[in-house]
């Protein structure tokens, strides 16, 4: 029951502390109607999946709950940390290649949503009408590539998988974002192409110290919480 307690008291200390930010989701208004229209319909069916999943999942092992909620406070946390860009914008981690570890990809359409959702309407932080966008981008394609990466270099090393697969999660998380903003904005001479290599050289420079960052963090973390684990804390899925 200790345990329990603790891990609540962590999670309702990582929102509390988390700092109002304003980083690069697509904001609110960026994204012409068509096309927020398009990235709604893409990302509803894999919300609706991964809320069919995870709810399955509780069912299953109500401990699971509260692992979930704490997945869920390391992306809002992570997510709502920001690094000045070389142009004035923003970069941040995403957090949720740890999530697609221990619940698969399909769980952080829901738990991206939940995130996204406050970020929106608390932080000013993303928006409502690029909500969908936003979602594709953090908790669709991210996670995916993060439980690909995971499951194919597992065998070898395990750490090296987590690692590996949040910072390449997150860095696939802002080469979509950059092709949802070309595709959005073309550059009125060299097109879509032209447009998204701008964008992706905005961003390169602090996104991939911020994504090796982020799968330093999460190896800690994962070890942490499979060593509560194994101490008799929450059972793990064995997607891990």
């Amino acid at each position: 029951m200790k345990k329990k307690t603790y891990f609540l008291m962590a999670i309702i200390s990582i929102v509390m502390l988390s700092p109002q930010a304003y980083a690069m989701h697509i904001m609110e208004g960026f994204l012409p109607l068509p096309w927020v229209i398009f990235w709604s319909v893409v990302a509803i069916p894999f919300v609706i999946l991964g809320g069919i999943k995870i709810s399955k999942k509780f069912k299953e092992n109500p401990s699971q709950k509260l692992l979930f909620a704490l997945v869920t406070a390391f992306v809002f946390i992570l997510s709502a940390l920001k690094m000045p860009s070389v142009t004035g914008s923003t970069s941040h981690p995403t957090g949720t290649g740890l999530g697609a570890i221990l619940f698969g990809p399909s769980a952080m359409a829901v738990s991206g949503l939940i995130v996204l959702l406050f970020q929106a309407l608390l932080l000013a932080h993303g928006g409502i009408t690029t909500l969908g966008a936003n979602v594709f981008s953090m908790a669709v394609a991210g996670p995916f590539v993060s439980y690909l990466v995971y499951k194919l270099v597992k065998g070898k090393n395990k750490n090296l998988a987590v690692f590996l697969a949040a910072a390449l999660g997150d860095f696939v998380t802002y080469i979509v974002t950059a092709g949802q903003l070309a595709l959005a904005h073309p550059d009125p001479v060299g097109g879509v192409m032209a447009s998204m290599i701008k964008f992706l050289g905005v961003f390169a420079v602090t996104q991939i110290p911020l994504a090796i960052a982020e799968g330093v963090l999460t190896v800690i973390i994962y070890d942490l919480i499979v060593k509560y684990q194994n101490e008799g804390g929450f059972k793990l899925e064995q997607n891990n």
